[in-house]
């Protein structure tokens, strides 16, 4: 699973730090995420989603081989 979470960080003009304290998390946990080495829990991925007033298909996504 890939994800485009570090350009909607961008587009928001945000840090790490800054979405993990809004969403109740790490910024090790957004770091994680962002590098794809964590799939966040459904109830995190709707927390992101609803934060950047996108759908979880927006910032989530399956490749081929997943």
């Amino acid at each position: 699973m890939k994800n485009n979470l570090k350009v909607e960080r961008a587009i928001k003009n945000i840090t790490q730090e800054e979405l993990a304290k809004q969403i109740g998390v790490t910024r090790q946990a957004i770091n994680s995420i962002e590098l794809n080495k964590y799939v966040p829990s459904t109830v995190l991925a709707l927390k992101l989603a609803r934060f950047f007033e996108k759908t979880v298909n927006d910032i989530f996504f399956l490749e081929e081989s997943d």
